[in-house]
């Protein structure tokens, strides 16, 4: 399983940002996505989690802001960011792990990582 991401850069606050992820050996599909976001010296954290059938869950702080979807023709997952706060400034990372549905948006239950892409936001 290969997860590549893209889509992040230097952005003001309120601006937006669209982040891709294209996953190889891994079908989008029949499996569940998701994108976390880390600090430096701050555990990694859920951002979003799209399952099998499209549903979704959101962290509370960016509920109404940010949105997870996919195109499984693509194999491919985005997060749009709308809104961004410098508090959204982080390494942003795509997730993926086997089964239709999605477990809690813990780390530890998410089998596959991508290399990150840097959000940052003034």
């Amino acid at each position: 399983v290969q997860l590549v991401e893209s889509g992040g850069g230097l952005v003001q606050a309120g601006w937006s940002l669209r982040l891709s992820c294209a996953a190889s050996g891994i079908t989008t599909s029949r499996n569940c996505m998701g994108w976390f976001r880390q600090v430096p010296g701050k555990e990694r954290e859920g951002v979003a989690t799209i399952d099998s059938d499209g549903v979704t869950t959101y962290a509370d702080s960016v509920k109404g802001r940010f949105t997870i979807s996919k195109d499984n023709t693509k194999r491919s997952v985005y997060l749009q960011m709308n809104s961004l706060k410098p508090e959204d400034t982080a390494m942003y990372y795509c997730a993926a792990v086997w089964g239709r549905l999605c477990p809690p948006p813990r780390p530890d239950e998410y089998h596959y990582w991508g290399q990150g892409t840097q959000v940052t936001v003034s």
